[in-house]
């Protein structure tokens, strides 16, 4: 666990809380000198676990960003004990203090990450990205914005991969892989028929059938495997993806890191964002560009192999749509993206045969 800073501001669990004083000792916490005077807050973002607010800021003195964001849990209770229960609020702070400086993705830069381990209060202040645009889950995204998120992953993979010390990290995920595959298949139990009378009337019988021979082999699905493992994003995806502004892209919401197959991030990705006809047309492409950028970093990773966790892990958006949608409050926009999610990332699994890899 990382040693708590002493010095750093206290929490503020609400945007409701933040006061002009306490802007200002987050700036000179994180080297500013500027006296905050006023702010505005304004909500941003699609988060349903967490909610991000942006402070433009008005100084009295000294200097410092025009604006900064803040992440605090969600003000709904169904979400927020889901961000509690799955200890996402605490992964989120600990990938800040401890892993972030270790990696070459792009990601924003923390002016002050903070938990109460007991409360899961928390908070992260950080820089504001403005103008980069979110990605929208729902609409998808084209091939070049595909391409750059894809590199981006290799860039999150590449320095830790198969690094030792990443076992280490307990809150990382379960130093016992079986242990951390019966929790999602308990998951995946106790919501799959109650996802289907939510949303049955929402998909193909043929989606239907998928996601019950899916059930049928989940153990198989879940199984630890043997292979590379490095630090993976969990939730790699366009809503948590920042294109333009400081950098061509982005990646925000570290909520969900753990240690595992790095390819399964890069399937996720590309199941839930592309359409299936353009995904079938770049896919092998960009799996190409991954390995070479994997290359740069001395990795031993071949395509083939690559190709073979990838078409293993096509189901991990249909997966996520399952047990994600039965676990955070609902939403009418939140319903559609997880039945987006849902439908792309089944056709990708259909396309790819990858049932036929569940044995």
């Amino acid at each position: 666990m990382a040693a708590e800073d002493r010095t750093a501001p206290e929490i503020r669990a609400t945007p409701e809380t933040v006061t002009a004083e306490w802007l200002t000792a987050v700036l000179h916490h994180a080297g500013h000198d500027g006296v905050v005077a006023a702010f505005e807050a304004i909500r941003v973002g699609t988060g349903q676990v967490g909610q991000n607010v942006r402070f433009a800021l008005r100084y009295a003195a000294g200097s410092g960003p025009a604006s900064i964001v803040g992440k605090f849990a969600s003000d709904d209770p169904a979400s927020r004990q889901t961000g509690i229960a799955l200890q996402n609020y605490l992964k989120e702070v600990r990938f800040y203090e401890t892993l972030q400086p270790t990696l070459d993705i792009r990601t924003p830069t923390p002016l002050l990450a903070r938990i109460d381990p007991q409360t899961h209060d928390f908070v992260i202040m950080m820089e504001d990205l403005a103008p980069a645009e979110q990605g929208d889950q729902i609409r998808g995204c084209g091939a070049d914005e595909a391409a750059v998120a894809v590199v981006e992953a290799a860039r999150l993979h590449g320095p830790r991969w198969n690094d030792p010390a990443l076992a280490e990290i307990e809150w990382l995920g379960s130093r016992d892989p079986a242990e951390g595959a019966a929790s999602v298949r308990g998951l995946w139990d106790a919501v799959f028929e109650p996802f289907l009378a939510r949303y049955a009337g929402r998909l193909t019988e043929e989606e239907c059938a998928l996601a019950r021979a899916l059930g049928a082999r989940f153990d198989a699905y879940v199984a630890p495997r043997p292979g590379p493992r490095t630090v993976t994003h969990g939730d790699y995806r366009l809503d948590n993806m920042l294109f333009g502004g400081p950098a061509p892209l982005t990646v925000v919401d570290w909520q969900s890191p753990g240690l595992g197959n790095g390819t399964a991030d890069v399937a996720y990705f590309l199941g839930t964002a592309l359409e299936p006809a353009l995904r079938r047309s770049i896919e092998d492409a960009l799996l190409r560009e991954y390995v070479a950028v994997l290359h740069g970093y001395g990795i031993d990773y071949d395509l083939e192999t690559c190709r073979t966790d990838y078409r293993r892990a096509s189901f991990a958006g249909l997966v996520m749509a399952v047990i994600a949608s039965m676990i955070v409050g609902q939403t009418d926009r939140g319903d559609e993206m997880f039945m987006t999610m849902a439908r792309r990332s089944a056709a990708m699994a259909q396309e790819l045969d990858a049932l036929s890899l569940l044995s």
